[in-house]
């Protein structure tokens, strides 16, 4: 999609942000937050971003904005803008990091928004990292090792990164969250990561098409024994990855059109 004119805005709080209040957050890394799509001026799964908002903050800061809040925050961007966008709603203190005065305070809110994306097309080549994300069921800022484990895999021939744990098993790409098929059943990896919403709202529509799906450990050993894989997140329900290291997988089309199927079937609405 193309960029469109009036996409770009920055709002702390529900108002216009000013340089003066966006000056710290240019290299701040103790934040937390969320990414989605508007569409038509709507979004899917929006009780999934507020959840994880929710509970980001009162892991980091103490205590949470109201539903309300961040509602009337998110949908004042949404009004301002185009029919369709990008939006990032990103939670920080106003005291700042290595303090303990950001500890037990009010969050502040910045909702930025952007021209759409739907995500590259693929398929996808990964390369297989060692690495854990710290806190990996936060969604948090500053994390250098998402895009310089990028660049490495970029280096090498590959499309980007896959994410390997102390028990050799794969949990998460750079930016995506993997998913993966048997033929008949949706894996997701047994490992620490983030619950992505798009993975959160593929989850609940599968459970009600009624497709079997579960969890399990997914070594790069076990990708020979199965029939598909796939990474998604805010951009895309479903991009299928062909090679994961050495070892290739199958492009299995049913599979990812699946994943498009369950997303779809996810109702929008307008905040």
């Amino acid at each position: 999609m193309s960029a469109e004119a009036g996409t770009d805005q920055a709002l702390i709080d529900g108002r216009p942000a000013i340089v003066a209040e966006l000056i710290p957050l240019a290299f701040a890394g103790f934040a937390h937050f969320t990414a989605m799509q508007v569409r038509n001026r709507k979004v899917k799964g929006f009780d999934l971003h507020l959840a994880r908002l929710r509970q980001a903050s009162n892991a980091f800061f103490g205590r949470a904005s109201t539903d309300e809040q961040l509602r009337s925050y998110v949908k004042a961007a949404i009004d301002g803008g185009p029919e369709d966008q990008s939006l990032t709603v990103t939670v920080f203190s106003r005291h700042g990091e290595f303090t303990a005065d950001s500890m037990d305070v009010e969050p502040a809110t910045l909702v930025r928004t952007g021209a759409p994306s739907d995500g590259p097309q693929g398929p996808l080549r990964l390369s297989a990292v060692d690495h854990e994300r710290p806190l990996a069921a936060i969604k948090h800022v500053g994390e250098v090792g998402k895009t310089y484990y990028l660049h490495q895999a970029v280096r090498q021939g590959f499309n980007d990164a896959a994410f390997v744990d102390r028990h050799g098993r794969l949990s998460e790409a750079t930016i995506w969250n993997l998913v993966f098929w048997d033929g008949a059943a949706v894996i997701w990896p047994e490992a620490a990561v983030l619950t992505g919403t798009t993975m959160g709202i593929v989850q609940r529509q599968l459970d009600r098409l009624g497709v079997p799906q579960r969890h399990e450990e997914v070594s790069l050993d076990r990708l020979q024994d199965l029939s598909g894989a796939a990474v998604m997140n805010s951009w895309t329900p479903g991009i299928p990855v062909t090679a994961i290291a050495s070892n290739p997988i199958a492009e299995a089309k049913p599979f990812v059109s699946l994943l498009h199927s369950a997303y779809e079937a996810e109702p929008a609405s307008f905040l």
